[in-house]
């Protein structure tokens, strides 16, 4: 879990912009995430419906913008993208990149991954914890090196990311960005293990941890695995994993899910605005699961 971690003082004082008011309904993202063929829409206007449905009732604010993706990992299949090109704040979802600039290095035989990397890696990863975080980003070589080499070995997973700062003090991380598409590749990289280390991030993800697209969904059956990163902060609510569901004869079926709500201004109070925008992503989860259970007999 997060464990609040990333919770700033909602005393603090900053110049901001007002977003861009999004409307899903002119999204530009039905083009495919991975050149791969796409399937109807039936998911994607789903997604769609509910989210303005929300923003007419006023529980999507005007000043917030989401993205979600969605990904058959068995099918190499998008089934859903909606404003999945959009580069938005990372918060914590920066994580596993940070993670995989670590293990490239490490794989190239510039660190050995021993107890004390394992052991920052599980802090970062599983407790969002930020010192261990930028002990990681640090190894590489700041923020700078991260991005390196996200850029010039993983760009084309990567091509909306960009890091540049690490986890400030109080967790007030908003200048990292990366888009729904760019987790949801590089989750798909994780799954079929073309990633150093891939084995041990997707271990690392699978830790448990206080997410937000299978805990707490009714729709989805206990027991159900997901590796997952969640990210938060006072205008940031997001959560990218991979779930694996199973179908009436127990065999996996793997999908990519990620969900980023962010918002233009502070909230008035953030422990309200975070519970519920954690529950609009949890709404959504469990509306593809639902959607997967009718086109793949899912238990």
């Amino acid at each position: 879990t997060e464990a609040e971690s990333e919770t700033e003082s909602e005393t603090e004082t900053e110049a901001e912009s007002e977003a861009e008011t999004e409307s899903e309904t002119e999204s530009k993202s039905e083009s495919e995430i991975f050149s791969l063929a796409s399937s109807d829409m039936t998911l994607r206007n789903a997604i769609n419906d509910h989210i303005q449905a929300l923003r007419a009732s006023g529980a999507v604010a005007a000043d917030e913008r989401t993205a979600w993706a969605v990904v058959d990992l068995d099918a190499d299949l998008t089934l859903a993208a909606i404003n999945a090109d959009t580069p938005l704040q990372c918060a914590s979802m920066v994580k596993p990149l940070v993670a995989l600039a670590f293990f490239h290095e490490a794989e190239r035989g510039r660190f050995v991954y021993g107890n004390k990397s394992r052991d920052k890696m599980e802090r970062m990863i599983q407790s969002s914890d930020n010192d261990a975080t930028n002990w990681v980003i640090d190894q590489v070589g700041g923020p700078a090196a991260v991005q390196r080499i996200l850029t010039i070995h993983y760009g084309d997973l990567l091509p909306q990311t960009s890091v540049v700062e690490r986890i400030p003090a109080g967790g007030r991380t908003y200048r990292n960005l990366a888009s729904a598409a760019d987790y949801a590749r590089f989750l798909r990289a994780l799954w079929h293990r073309e990633l150093p280390h891939s084995d041990e991030l997707l271990r690392l993800m699978n830790l448990p941890n206080g997410d937000r697209i299978y805990r707490d969904v009714p729709a989805i059956p206990p027991g159900t695995h997901v590796h997952d990163k969640t990210g938060t902060t006072a205008r940031l609510c997001g959560d990218m994993g991979i779930l694996v569901a199973r179908d009436e004869a127990g065999g996996r079926v793997p999908y990519v899910l990620v969900g980023i709500i962010e918002k233009g201004a502070r909230p008035a109070s953030f422990r309200t605005w975070i519970g519920d925008r954690g529950d609009v992503i949890r709404e959504v989860s469990g509306l593809v699961y639902r959607r997967l259970g009718e086109t793949h007999s899912l238990r």
